[in-house]
């Protein structure tokens, strides 16, 4: 099943006053999820690294990362109800947690593969949140 599916059939589908379009807030929600299942792999990948203490902070930053988009994802799948403000604040957060995180797997990311595709994987998130925060009034 697919979220788009879930959209489709919900009995309020499309009438959600001030939030992004549907195509746009489905694209975060599942970036979020992404975001926060490669920041979580990633931060076990970078326990597994000989010598991790110069991986302490991108451990911290992945973990912190993953927490908020996973919270960002399903405030943003709840489509009952008025609650803008908490799902602006809920993305704009994940968005600079991505951001932060991307900047510090980049730093890494020459000489830890993992890092490098969680970066990738941030930049891409934060890009899906910020749609949203453009659109949601």
């Amino acid at each position: 099943m697919t979220l788009s599916a879930m959209f489709a059939t919900h009995p309020t589908a499309g009438s959600a006053t001030g939030f992004a379009p549907q195509e746009v807030l489905r694209a975060c929600i599942e970036a979020c999820t992404a975001c926060a299942e490669t920041c979580t792999a990633c931060a076990d990948a970078c326990l597994a690294e000989p010598g991790l203490e110069h991986l302490r902070q991108c451990i911290r930053r992945n973990l912190d990362c993953a927490d908020l988009c996973h919270a960002a994802g399903r405030i943003a799948t709840r489509q009952v109800g008025d609650n803008v403000e908490v799902i602006r604040a809920a993305v704009a957060a994940c968005m600079r947690a991505c951001e932060t995180c991307a900047a510090e797997c980049g730093e890494h990311a020459g000489m830890h593969e993992h890092c490098r595709l969680c970066a990738q994987t941030c930049e891409s998130c934060a890009k899906a949140c910020r749609a949203v925060l453009e659109q949601v009034h």
